[in-house]
């Protein structure tokens, strides 16, 4: 497989939230486009959002005690499971991104790391646009079976690095003829904050939270910005974000919104999966 390829001219649905939602509609949201795509209803698509209130997802398989309940319910945070797998994360002040389409999607072919590679380059040339010259770990890089439980503390794959920290993390899971993938750019703010939800004795939160600020960074850091930079504001980033990775893959990305069947379809999901604390703990 080489590192870039070429793909014929293809339309993709871009969309760009305008309003933030919670982590139960955003997970729900993009599930329901996934099943749309594979069920041929809806066209491949890019989709950048926000979360309010934050929210701390975990990975598919995780376990529920790898967080503090109490501590997330102080803070006023959701707490929603992602399809994905992986570890805990908090978004927050952030950019986050979903690609899906149907598995037969030429961007889409191949195994697991094959679409993470293409849609990689595309998240590269989007932080390119924006002065960031990021970087992606190399194909051979996995986390260990003794990573903590956050998602950001260290890249696996293909995943994108600045100034040797991480920078963006993905996700992606392949099930019922569709592809989903999504990830997260913090964009500014304290980048340890995910260690006041983990359920960590006060010695390892503290080396965590050490560890996290040596080895992951927001954008804001990375291009040297300060937060309330303009040049951070979530919809300019999303912009440049799409423009790359429209030009890496050969895309023309049409600006459109959710169907009514895809809300229809979030609503539902909502209700039985993603807003159910039975199936949100019991996994």
């Amino acid at each position: 497989m080489s590192d870039m390829e070429e793909f014929p001219r293809a339309r993709w649905r871009l969309i760009i939230e305008d309003e933030p939602r919670t982590g139960a509609a955003n997970m729900a949201v993009d599930e329901a486009i996934a099943l749309a795509c594979a069920a041929g209803e809806s066209s491949s698509t890019l989709r950048f959002y926000r979360w309010s209130p934050p929210a701390v997802s975990l990975g598919r398989h995780q376990k529920v005690v790898d967080v503090d309940l109490e501590r997330i319910k102080i803070l006023g945070y959701d707490l929603v499971r992602r399809t994905t797998g992986g570890r805990a994360i908090l978004h927050t002040d952030e950019l986050t991104y979903s690609a899906v389409a149907a598995a037969d999607e030429p961007r889409m072919a191949g195994g697991v790391m094959d679409a993470y590679l293409r849609l990689s380059n595309g998240l590269l040339a989007g932080l390119q646009a924006l002065g960031l010259m990021a970087e992606k770990a190399a194909g051979n890089v996995r986390a260990g079976p003794d990573v903590s439980a956050a998602c950001f503390e260290v890249p696996s794959a293909y995943e994108i690095t600045a100034g040797g920290r991480k920078l963006m993390g993905s996700a992606q899971s392949r099930r019922q003829g569709h592809v989903l993938q999504h990830g997260s750019l913090p964009l500014t703010g304290d980048i340890t904050r995910l260690v006041d939800v983990l359920s960590l004795p006060a010695g390892e939160a503290a080396q965590l939270r050490r560890q996290l600020g040596e080895r992951a960074s927001t954008l804001a850091a990375a291009i040297g910005l300060p937060d309330d930079s303009p040049l951070l504001e979530f919809h300019r980033v999303a912009a440049a974000m799409a423009e790359g990775f429209a030009a890496t893959l050969n895309l023309d990305l049409i600006p459109g919104q959710l169907t009514a069947a895809e809300t229809r379809c979030a609503a539902e999901l909502i209700r039985t999966r993603y807003a159910n604390l039975e199936w949100t703990y019991h996994r």
